[in-house]
């Protein structure tokens, strides 16, 4: 694996497959697959939602954002009309729940999100990802509560635990924390410039012109000092 292009969401070499949908490094899948068994003996159903994404689906998912094709959130997940907002309006709405694609964690193979699906199905399988289904009430309470005193065991932290004016609270966002150090420690604004320069992403100008205040702001997730 090379990790100056594995960081960007381009080299998926050293990842594995887990539940033959989602893919992860060996030593987080085997994290997660004792977390899991520890979580189930423990009646929490923790189902992974999301894992690994290449560059080029987080640019899908960018690029349909953009367009008006699915959905925007302000950070109290509060639904945002898209048409009405400016570019650089526009910019900071799908960075407060989307990564800019080279930009996301997801691309490492040590990140995931995660529900529980026992819980999901009793309320009817309705499941947006938002965070009031893991706050007091919502089909993850429970989940999240778990998660929140077992995490470290396994060696996962949530890296969005708390909203600073970047990436709002993910909850259902989990980490492997040593695996993840390496790919922290190769990030470059310089190269996602470079990436995104060469890339068919919508906004791309606006995005460019940001990118000093963005990459710090959301990338990096230190939000607004």
């Amino acid at each position: 694996m090379n990790l100056s292009s594995a960081w960007l969401g381009e080299d998926d070499s050293a990842l594995i497959s887990i539940e033959d949908k989602h893919q992860l490094l060996p030593a987080v899948a085997d994290a997660f697959t004792a977390m899991q068994q520890a979580a189930h003996a423990a009646g929490q159903d923790i189902q992974i939602a999301s894992s690994y994404r290449s560059f080029d689906r987080q640019l899908a998912i960018w690029n349909r954002k953009w367009r008006g094709e699915l959905p925007l959130y302000d950070h109290d997940s509060r639904l945002l009309d898209t048409a009405s907002l400016s570019d650089t309006d526009k910019v900071y709405a799908i960075l407060i729940w989307s990564a800019l694609p080279g930009g996301s964690r997801h691309h490492w193979g040590t990140d995931l999100d995660v529900y529980d699906r026992v819980s999901i199905q009793a309320c009817g399988g309705r499941f947006d990802m938002v965070d009031s289904e893991y706050r007091r009430g919502g089909p993850c309470y429970q989940l999240a509560q778990w998660m929140q005193q077992h995490l470290e065991e396994f060696g996962f932290c949530r890296p969005f635990l708390t909203d600073k004016g970047g990436v709002a609270t993910e909850l259902w966002h989990l980490s492997h924390t040593h695996s993840a150090k390496a790919f922290e420690s190769v990030r470059s604004q310089q190269a996602l410039y470079q990436h995104l320069s060469n890339a068919p992403i919508e906004g791309k100008a606006i995005i460019l012109k940001l990118l000093d205040e963005l990459y710090p702001r959301f990338v990096l997730n230190k939000g607004i000092n």
